[in-house]
């Protein structure tokens, strides 16, 4: 049986918490505003899909690991930033292409975004900490057994929330910025800009105190 306490106030809080702008949002906000929707939409389940991954470690306990260990710690949040660092400067570096290529997407370009969104929250140790301090508010102190089930049921209700505000990020990103996109040069310094935005986290991701 799940033994949870103050759901109302856990959706609130969650709602709340997605609604503040962090790393995974300006990740969907560059997405979103150098690709379009569907790069936006992709990078949005890449990242719900971390989401579910640390959901899993904090239900299985793994998560403590991570926190109490200051080397993993450090080991993964490199990880990030250095994996942050190289998709900027992979955009950063992107030369101008034909208006035909920039028309049509590979058919692996939206698999690569939803990898890379999931990579950026799975390497993001603050998620780990997060969810760590966060989750165990909602449930029963003598949940016993049941704790990894009522851990799994409030990270699932996060990710749905999280997903919901997500995609209204990528709509209105993508939206905004669509007549700069539509011009070959205004695009590619929009690409660009992202690729500073990218490094940029990854800075601030290797900054992070444990």
């Amino acid at each position: 049986m799940i033994e949870l306490v103050n759901v109302e106030a856990f959706i609130l809080a969650a709602i709340l918490l997605n609604l503040t702008p962090g790393t995974d949002t300006m990740y969907i906000v560059s997405r979103s505003a150098s690709q379009g929707l569907g790069a936006g939409a992709y990078s949005a389940l890449g990242i719900s899909a971390g989401v579910i991954i640390h959901t899993l470690l904090a239900a299985l306990g793994l998560s403590v690991i991570l926190m109490q260990s200051s080397l993993l710690f450090t080991i993964v949040k490199i990880i990030g930033a250095v994996y942050l660092g190289y998709l900027g400067l992979q955009m950063i570096l992107t030369k101008r292409k034909r208006e035909e290529e920039e028309k049509t997407l590979p058919k692996q370009s939206n698999r690569k975004i939803f990898i890379q969104g999931m990579i950026t929250n799975v390497t993001n140790p603050k998620v780990a900490v997060f969810f760590l301090a966060f989750l165990p508010q909602f449930v029963q102190a003598d949940a016993g057994m049941t704790a990894s089930l009522s851990f799994l049921t409030l990270g699932l209700i996060f990710t749905t929330t999280g997903t919901i505000w997500f995609f209204i990020t990528a709509l209105l990103a993508s939206v905004t910025t669509a007549k700069l996109r539509s011009g070959g040069r205004s695009g590619l310094i929009l690409n660009k800009a992202t690729g500073v935005v990218f490094i940029a986290m990854g800075l601030q991701l290797l900054y992070t105190k444990s």
